[in-house]
């Protein structure tokens, strides 16, 4: 057993020492009441209730090079980069993917290092190649920022079926909308969801590759470290043998992030509900559905209820200007449609965090995306503060 793995297990020894399995606490949700943010999905069982509590002590466990991380990283926990509001939400951070696009086909460079470009290294492999992140690979033939993206009932996203999303797709564009959204379908047939391109199909996908790709922390589904293009480490600049999270430590956060709440939304006022109409009517929800629906769950809290999450996880074409990497079968200009959950907490917008509040972000909407934006710039003065208020509080 690696000493990584004792650290994990002591950790979930300690939270489930310290978080009795009845009482639940005022956080969790457990009395109907309506979930605070950062906390667990109404009705959980009490040891969903502990399974969450224990998820969220390792999501803010800070990794050093004894315990796994690296030798490349981002971030050395993960809360460290999802902490506003609460944990689990946005973060300010930038990181750089890098991907090679050739006569419409797509190339991760995982090989080689990418898609994730890390910009840390540990005191170790710093010694041993004198640089202090990962350069970009000269392969690349784009690079693309990206943004935190808040975490926030990410397990009803999960949850919905792909049935719905395939109902929703419209690649022909048959309705003559201008929208045309596709699936981005995995190798293995899987439908993509998660990631700024649905290049993930599901949240411990997710999860995992978060630890390897952010952390460095090799886990069962991903027990290879992070290299520099082809070439071997260093002898002795990763002392820790891997699996560095066992999978219990794993099935904790992936808990832990299955079972946050999606924020509430503070929608009250006339002018909110006034601008929730301007935003269907302006063609906003061809791409940012209102609500999704989820099949049956072993869960009961993700079973057969619906999330407000303002998407429909498939990929749009953005236009040119907006075009950076590929990822699958997703082209450069395509993204999957952002869920609008908890943009309440955000302070700079679209993948990269280029626009600097929501009205800069959907004047920079373009490609199937004109339309909408085409009509939103139409708008009286007051009918767009109207809009603006109503999206600024999901």
């Amino acid at each position: 057993m690696s000493h990584r793995s004792r650290v994990a297990i002591l950790l979930l020894a300690a939270v489930t020492a310290c978080e009795p399995l009845a009482s639940p606490r005022a956080d969790s949700a457990g009395d109907g009441n309506p979930p605070t943010p950062g906390g667990p999905l109404l009705f959980l069982t009490a040891r969903q209730q502990l399974g969450f509590r224990q998820g969220r002590a390792l999501f803010q466990t800070t990794f050093s090079p004894a315990t796994g991380l690296g030798p490349l990283f981002n971030a050395r926990s993960c809360a460290e980069c999802h902490e506003q509001p609460v944990v689990g939400g946005v973060g300010d951070e930038v990181e750089t993917h890098a991907t090679a696009y050739h006569g419409g086909v797509c190339d991760d460079l995982a090989r080689i290092g990418g898609p994730v470009i890390q910009d840390s290294v540990t005191p170790a492999l710093h010694a041993a190649l004198g640089i202090d992140k990962e350069p970009v690979p000269p392969e690349a033939t784009a690079v693309g920022r990206r943004t935190t993206p808040s975490l926030l009932g990410f397990g009803l996203l999960d949850a919905v079926p792909d049935s719905e999303l395939a109902a929703l797709a419209d690649p022909d564009d048959r309705n003559g909308d201008g929208i045309s959204g596709r699936l981005n379908r995995l190798p293995d047939g899987r439908l993509g969801r998660f990631g700024r391109k649905a290049q993930i199909a599901t949240l411990r996908e997710f999860t995992s590759g978060a630890f390897i790709n952010e952390m460095g922390i090799t886990s069962p589904p991903e027990p290879h470290e992070q290299t520099i293009r082809d070439t071997p480490l260093p002898p002795g600049v990763d002392p820790t043998p891997d699996p560095e999270l066992e999978q219990a430590g794993l099935d904790a956060t992936d808990a832990f992030v299955k079972l946050l709440a999606p924020p509430p939304p503070t929608l009250s006022s006339f002018i909110e509900l006034q601008g929730r109409k301007l935003f269907a009517t302006a063609g906003c929800t061809g791409c940012h559905v209102p609500l999704l629906h989820t099949g049956p769950n072993p869960v009961r809290a993700l079973s057969n209820t619906t999330v407000a999450a303002y998407t429909d996880l498939l990929l749009h074409d953005m236009g040119p200007e907006l075009a950076d990497i590929c990822l699958g079968q997703a082209e450069p200009a395509e993204f999957r449609t952002e869920p609008l959950m908890g943009v309440q907490y955000k302070e700079a917008f679209l993948h990269d965090g280029r626009a600097p509040s929501i009205e800069a972000a959907i004047q920079l909407h373009a490609g199937e995306a004109a339309g909408a934006r085409d009509r939103f710039l139409g708008l009286s003065p007051q009918e767009r503060a109207a809009l603006l208020r109503f999206v600024s509080g999901l």
